[in-house]
Order: C-alpha cells, then structure tokens, then sequence
C-alpha cells in the first residue's frame, strides 16, 4: 500500500491516478480531501503534515510514502516525526518532493535551508529513500487563467527569460516509478522540462492551445513583487524573483533525468498547455 500526502496538489493529484491505474493500492491524503479529489475506488483521508502523531493511522500498514514538502506550510512540518511514525506504521521506502533550490540557492532559508533539512532527515531515517528536485513547474501558469479567461491577457515579469519548467505529470511518473520499482534507492533526481521556455512562449502556447491570440504584458520587478507579496511570504518572492530574473546555470540546465527514468523525453509546455486548456477556456 503506498501513501500519497499532498493528494489534491498538481502533482500529488497525478500521482494518485498513475498509481491506482497502475493497480496500486492507494491511500490519498490532505487537509481538506474528499472522494470528488480521487479516482474512484482510492481510499482518501484527512490528515495534516504538521500532525504526525495524527497521521500515523493513515500510514499503518502502508509499504511506501509519497511526501510532499508542505509547500507554503514547510515552516509547520517536523519531518523526523513523520519520519518516525511511517516506520512504526511499517513504511520501508520515501519518496520526498525537494526542490532543486536545495542545490541552487542554499542560502534561501525558503527553497535551501528547509529544503535541505527535509532532505537530511529523509536519509537520516534508515528508510529506503529517493528525493525528487524539481524546478519551475508548468503548472505555476495557472496563475495566469482568470485573466486568460477574461481578457485574453498574461501579465508576468522576465518576459524572454527561459527556465526548463516540468509537467507535474512527468513528476509524479517519476514519483510512482521510484515507489513502486527496485533501483532508485539513494537516488536524487533532478527534474526539468525538455527545453528553456520563457513566460512569452508559455503565453503564445496558451495562445495556440486555445487557437486564439494572448496579449503578453511584461510586469516591472516591482509590479511582480507586489502580486506576489498577495499570496507568498516576502523571503519566498525575493527568492523567486531572483530565480525567475537572473537564474543560475544550474536553474537552466536541462536534466536527463526523467529521461533516465522514464526511458522518454519529459513533456513540453506545449504538450501541458494543450492537455489543460480547459482551464484557460
């Protein structure tokens, strides 16, 4: 049986479906999940990260774990504690969703300090484990829908700078791989897109998923600052700002990972843009 936190997020969300098509016994859990968030005939159940001691009856007798990284409640989590009480469920395997800014910002006390203290707990467990680092996410675009929708507009900053974003689908297949096959034991996968894509390509994908036009408008740092102080604390939108506008080598490299994983090439943005384009209808 494999357990999968964070079962109503982009990638958790794929992650259970791959599973339970693959003929898995699945257990999907979050704070607020409900049967509409899972296939049918997957067990769902709430449960909070930042409560191992209430998680631990979702976990008993489970083989592997999906865990997630608590996204913007990261701060909350003691993963050590989530740690123990998988293994006293019975849990011999973890898969932990990191972040590539582990490697390429460790000064970032949001996407390196955290990040690697997830990381050094994972193989301080005794469990078999893999860590997963993504970078940019594809769907990090759904930001962009209500004003798609509605005036057929993306506003973003960094127009032209390209990073090689993910499907979370490519993810969570490399997610469900290392849970439920032998020879990722104390592997750290990296993963990107095929390709650099820019906010101006992703927009123009939109663009032609929809088959209409998308007028791009190119945010100021500020501007973009401001939009994002809405929703994120201020230590994560600097780091993000400084991803976006002048990344790294490393935060522009494509991986071979999924790749080697997968045996096939990650999807395009195009390929995710067509896939959802519902959402931007």
């Amino acid at each position: 049986m494999i357990v999968v936190t964070g079962a109503t997020g982009n990638t958790g969300r794929a992650l259970v479906r791959a599973l339970a098509e693959a003929g898995e016994k699945v257990i999907a859990t979050s704070r607020n999940i409900a049967g509409a968030d899972v296939p049918a005939g997957v067990d769902h159940r709430r449960a909070d990260l930042a409560d191992a001691a209430g998680l631990r009856p979702v976990l008993d007798g489970a083989d592997a774990l999906f865990l997630q990284n608590g996204g913007a409640s990261a701060h909350t989590l003691n993963v050590s504690d989530i740690l123990d009480a998988a293994k006293a469920g019975g849990v011999r395997r973890v898969v932990l969703l990191s972040s590539l800014g582990v490697a390429t910002r460790p000064e970032s006390a949001s996407h390196g300090v955290l990040g690697l203290s997830f990381e050094e707990a994972v193989r301080a467990s005794g469990l078999d484990w893999t860590i997963l680092r993504p970078g940019n996410f594809d769907s990090n675009t759904y930001a962009w829908a209500a004003s798609v929708r509605a005036e057929r507009t993306v506003a973003a900053p960094f127009a032209d700078v390209a990073l090689p974003a993910i499907d979370p689908g490519d993810i969570a297949a490399v997610a469900a791989a290392a849970l439920r096959e032998d020879g990722h034991t104390g592997r750290i996968y990296e993963l990107t897109g095929p390709a650099p894509v820019s906010p101006r390509e992703q927009a123009e994908a939109i663009g032609a998923a929809l088959g209409e036009p998308i007028r791009f408008v190119e945010q100021t740092r500020d501007e973009a600052r401001e939009q994002m102080l809405q929703f994120m604390p201020a230590d994560v939108v600097e780091t993000t700002l400084a991803i976006l506008g002048e990344p790294t080598p490393a935060e522009q490299r494509v991986s071979p990972d999924v790749e080697e994983v997968l045996g096939r090439a990650p999807r395009t943005y195009a390929d995710w843009a067509r896939a959802n384009a519902a959402a931007f209808r």
